[in-house]
């Protein structure tokens, strides 16, 4: 059989080492004669779990000690309106930073819950080349109750690597799509919330890391499911949580723990990264249109410029064992999602099968 690689975006590969130790524990977790997900999630073992699991993910991101951990549901959209429920105070305003289709999407569903203030902070050159063009806000920032801004761009492939200057304002990011890539100053942020299903575990389960002090003073007809007073006194558990994919992000914490933590992962990541981008600017047939200081690690678009190519290519890569590179319908092209989970064999992979597939149709 041919050795798989899974590019997709999300949901995305998981680690081999972490999917077999759940198949191995699936019909007889912790010697119970059960499953996981055929537990109470207020008894002693899935109880265990979950404070052991805010333990790891502490460590593994140097999480303060005055910021709360969540585990929730609803994805990173359910954060778009509980977000503005929870935050928005005295200045009854926010700030939402437009760097694409995720932190726009954030932004319109903000607007259904307070006043919002838009500034796309990115710029599109004459030859189609897309960069970040500000990340200074300290002047204005501090008239809002919060600045919100998505870290990485998942469709388009722009990652903003400089964290925002808002000066004393609270700063919320969208780190669904390079949570845990990288090592981050979690004290510069208010608020940081990820979907799962890119680095953490599967889809079903979202990540809130939010300081102390921003909870307590949601709006009174915000629902419990999205208070996070409500949830950080109940433990994230004031319904049944999803506890098959908590159990594996549990079990992916402790995967990275003994794999170095996050330094290391970093560093595997930014070798696939430069692994690829390297083979893309070396190349006439294959064009990325981000400019160098903003080219994300974990999603990296690519496009020949004809579609009839572009499809050709899907197809190929898919028969030889590269799955998921189509580009999102956004934006079309290609997008090879190389998140934590990948290995640097896929990316030399997918490199052969490009250099394969440029000289054949060039």
């Amino acid at each position: 059989m041919t050795q798989i690689y899974n590019f997709s975006a999300g949901p995305a590969m998981m680690p081999k080492a972490v999917l077999e130790q759940a198949q191995a524990e699936l019909l007889n977790w912790q010697n119970q004669g059960t499953s996981v997900m055929e537990v109470s999630h207020r008894g002693k073992y899935f109880s265990e779990l979950a404070a052991q699991s805010d333990k790891d993910f502490r460590e593994l991101y140097h999480i303060p000690d005055n910021y709360k951990v969540l585990f929730l549901q609803g994805g990173a959209r359910g954060q778009f309106a509980a977000i503005p429920m929870n935050l928005i105070g005295k200045k009854g305003k926010a700030l939402y930073l437009n760097s694409g289709h995720w932190s726009a999407t954030a932004a319109k569903e903000a607007r259904n819950f307070c006043e919002i203030d838009e500034i796309n902070i990115t710029e599109t050159d004459a030859n189609g080349l897309i960069s970040v063009v500000r990340t200074d806000f300290s002047d204005i920032a501090e008239q809002y109750d919060y600045v919100h801004y998505c870290t990485n761009e998942t469709i388009s492939g722009v990652e903003i690597k400089e964290i925002p200057n808002v000066g004393n304002a609270v700063l919320v990011a969208d780190m669904s799509s390079n949570i845990l890539s990288g090592e981050i100053d979690i004290s510069q942020f208010g608020l940081i919330y990820a979907g799962a299903q890119k680095n953490l575990g599967p889809a079903g389960i979202t990540i809130v890391i939010v300081r102390e002090d921003l909870i307590g003073h949601a709006r009174q007809a915000t629902p419990s499911i999205w208070n996070y007073e409500t949830q950080a006194n109940a433990d994230s558990m004031i319904n049944t949580p999803p506890t098959f994919a908590w159990y594996l992000c549990a079990l992916v914490f402790k995967h990275l723990l003994k794999e170095g933590g996050v330094k290391a992962v970093e560093a595997r990541n930014l070798k696939k990264a430069e692994l690829l981008y390297q083979y893309l600017d070396s190349s006439t047939f294959y064009h990325n249109y981000i400019a160098k200081p903003n080219r994300s690690v974990m999603n990296v678009t690519f496009t020949t410029n004809n579609d009839e190519l572009n499809a050709k290519f899907v197809a190929e890569a898919t028969q030889a064992g590269l799955q998921a590179l189509k580009g999102h319908k956004v934006l079309g092209g290609m997008r090879a999602s190389i998140y934590n989970a990948m290995p640097i064999e896929g990316v030399e992979a997918l490199i052969a099968f490009m250099d394969k597939f440029a000289k054949e149709n060039n």
